[in-house]
């Protein structure tokens, strides 16, 4: 079973490959999350080239199942965060 990296390890990587402290690794990773979700939030897209997009998606409303009770329920619309790889990424990944 693969193991999942965490927020640690990027951190620690990334500032071991650029030679920098792991602080301040952080607080640009944090900062690179925070302008994400701004941008997406706000109904922009941001694209990574070669890496990916990050953009809102809209679902509709549909008819579900409380799966306990087996009541029927209206699920209603909502915006929800959606990734599209890019051609490096997918390549990356075969």
């Amino acid at each position: 079973m693969k193991k999942n990296t965490t927020k640690a390890e990027l951190v620690s990587h990334a500032a071991q490959q650029a030679g920098i402290s792991k602080t301040s690794a952080e607080k640009i990773l944090n900062a690179l999350v925070g302008g994400i979700e701004g941008a997406i939030s706000t109904g922009r897209t941001v694209t990574l080239v070669g890496f990916g997009s990050f953009s809102v998606g809209v679902r509709q409303a549909r008819n579900g199942r409380n799966p306990q009770t087996k009541v029927e329920m209206k699920i209603p619309a909502s915006k929800v965060p959606r990734f599209k790889a890019g051609k490096s990424l997918k390549e990356a990944v075969k």
